[in-house]
């Protein structure tokens, strides 16, 4: 067994700082749209701004830099509103830190206690940041589940990294975060294709869908990321829910736009699956996409991005039994918008 391996077995999502331009505004849009609740924020004058929104096993630190030297400074200059850090809670972040850099990762912060937290960071993917947390034995507050939309946990992070980086990111996780490479395919659809793997950590919680594309094929949403981006990061968080008509109903009322399927996807729908729950007229009423692999089936919608270069957006996932992400939505609605176009 790996010398160190204790750091690792039980990592779980402390919480994820988002840099953003406007802070007022993208705090305004996840309260109201995402049912999430404020729970704690600081104003360091002339230095930074946050607020920390929370719900069930959701943690969103969102941050606004007040001068041009703070780190998340160059994070917005460089990439917009984004994902710049995905915290890793464990019992011992000093000894996970330097296991970590041991093993390979760049440090980034040294071990530091402040009220009781110790945290510590390592450099991730791209401009992304791993951030051990340790906390006192209560843990971190979490958000209030009022009735509203039924956002419950983080069920993964889709990653997009350029061609050709997608082996050396999943062996970075394996190696220095002892995290598992659960599931790996390649999607062709049309003239373009993508190269996906999946890796986990030991505890199951911290879950990332690594995706390259195949420059050998025409350009597609992958490479449109990358650009506009300026590099690898974060592309969308799948949030998980126990009732995904319930919560896209919820979401839709409060405002927030998702993405339009074709009719003709859901018309396909009976040839491809027999639901396990939920109607196809709920599922198309709403726009949602449903899927199967040997698991069970899953339920997922994905947001209009508010981004001003359309990068990162989110996801809404129902997990019935499936362990997958969904690739075979992918080919059917291409299916489904060829019917239409042809």
């Amino acid at each position: 067994m790996t010398t160190g391996h204790r750091h690792f077995d039980h990592l779980a999502i402390d919480h994820i700082r988002l840099c953003v331009l406007d802070l007022e505004d993208r705090t305004a849009e996840l309260v109201r749209g995402y049912g999430l609740t404020v729970v704690d924020s600081l104003d360091r004058p002339g230095v930074e701004r946050t607020a920390v929104l929370a719900r069930g096993g959701i943690r969103l630190v969102l941050s606004r830099p007040l001068h041009d030297e703070h780190p998340d400074a160059a994070y917005t200059r460089r990439h917009g509103d984004g994902v710049s850090d995905i915290a890793l809670g464990t019992a011992d972040a000093a000894g996970a830190f330097a296991e970590a850099v041991r093993r390979g990762a760049r440090p980034l912060a040294e071990p530091v206690v402040e009220g009781g937290v110790v945290t510590a960071s390592v450099a991730g993917f791209g401009d992304v940041a791993h951030t051990f947390v340790q906390r006192p034995a209560a843990g971190p507050a979490a958000g209030a589940a009022a009735p509203g939309a039924g956002l419950r946990e983080v069920d993964h992070f889709a990653v997009c990294v350029e061609a050709g980086a997608l082996d050396a990111t999943v062996e970075f996780y394996r190696r220095v975060l002892d995290f598992r490479m659960i599931f790996e395919e390649r999607i062709a659809v049309g003239a373009q294709a993508m190269n996906s793997k999946v890796v986990q950590s030991r505890s199951g919680l911290v879950t990332l869908t690594v995706i390259e594309p195949d420059t050998t094929r025409d350009p597609g949403q992958i490479d449109g990321f990358l650009k506009n981006h300026g590099g690898a990061g974060v592309q969308h968080i799948a949030f998980a829910t126990d009732d995904i008509v319930h919560t896209v109903t919820t979401m839709r009322s409060a405002g927030v736009e998702f993405l339009d399927t074709p009719d003709a996807y859901y018309g396909r729908l009976p040839e491809r699956l027999t639901l396990s729950r939920h109607s196809s007229e709920q599922l198309g009423g709403l726009r949602i996409l449903a899927d199967e692999d040997h698991a069970g089936q899953l339920f997922q919608i994905f947001t209009r991005s508010t981004h001003p270069q359309r990068t990162l957006f989110f996801e809404v996932i129902e997990r019935a039994g499936a362990t997958t992400f969904g690739s075979g939505n992918i080919r059917a609605l291409y299916e489904a918008v060829a019917a239409v176009d042809g």
